[in-house]
């Protein structure tokens, strides 16, 4: 059950999980108790075969910018160790979740993205921006290098050349150029991005969730590999989702000219 003070809030209706970034007040800043939030409802989300489709969001003016630099200086200052496991032991599962779990996953980008923020967004499948949203690269602005699967996925979105400016010489990338860039799926206006978000997000759920993981699955494999080796991945998932029952239905209503009801299985 979600308390208003909860930093993370989850919920799950109609096979669609809805994880929300809840410290307005902070940007929804990330602290350990929010990433410990944050990678425990995505963790959970990945794992419940009842959730076929995940929305994430933020409250407030942000959608997340990065990590908590008030509690990291804390820790810096205290000379706390602690301090450098943050990235494996929060950030890179959280990241890892996302971009694998084996649904589709939408972020609602209701403000700025910056840091892990902006990463944890590029991990989604899809990406709709308000507005008044942008994206910011911010970790050479602080003297660290980057997280969270940036590198990994900002190179892939919008070109190693840009990919590499971006990091080295951060600004706020706002939300038509991160259109123009590939960063944005669809920039919509502020008031209507979560409506907007949540009626594609209730769009994925209901539909062949299995040939959607295959789909993420191919996508990835063949990022990393040859052509023959990816074709031959291809008609492995190929193979494996023409066994589901939501193929069959898919079938069925073609052949009675209706629309499939599927089941994600």
């Amino acid at each position: 059950m979600n308390e208003p003070s909860d930093p993370v809030r989850y919920d799950v209706t109609d096979c669609l999980a809805t994880i929300t970034l809840n410290r307005p007040d902070a940007l929804n800043s990330l602290d350990t108790a929010t990433k410990e939030a944050l990678r425990d409802a995505v963790t959970e989300a990945a794992g419940d075969d009842a959730v076929r489709c995940v929305l994430l969001t933020g409250t407030g003016r942000a959608f997340c910018v990065g990590q908590d630099l008030k509690e990291h200086v804390g820790l810096l200052q205290a000379g706390d160790g602690t301090l450098w496991q943050t990235v494996p032991e929060h950030y890179n599962p959280i990241a890892l979740a996302l971009s694998t779990m084996p649904k589709p996953v939408v972020a609602a980008v209701n403000g700025v993205a910056a840091g892990a923020g902006a990463a944890f967004a590029m991990a989604a499948d899809v990406r709709l921006v308000a507005e008044s949203a942008g994206f910011n690269l911010a970790f050479a602005g602080i003297a660290l290098s980057c997280d969270s699967g940036s590198s990994w996925w900002l190179p892939r979105l919008v070109g190693t050349a840009k990919a590499k400016e971006l990091l080295l010489l951060p600004r706020t990338v706002r939300a038509q150029e991160a259109l123009s860039l590939g960063l944005a799926t669809q920039v919509v206006p502020d008031d209507e991005l979560a409506g907007r978000a949540r009626d594609l997000a209730a769009s994925l759920a209901a539909g062949p969730t299995a040939a959607y993981a295959a789909i993420r699955r191919a996508v990835a494999f063949s990022a990393t590999h040859g052509l023959e080796e990816s074709l031959a991945n291809e008609a492995d998932l190929m193979a494996r989702t023409g066994g589901t029952s939501d193929h069959g239905e898919a079938v069925a209503a073609f052949l009675e000219k209706r629309p499939p009801v599927f089941t994600g299985h």
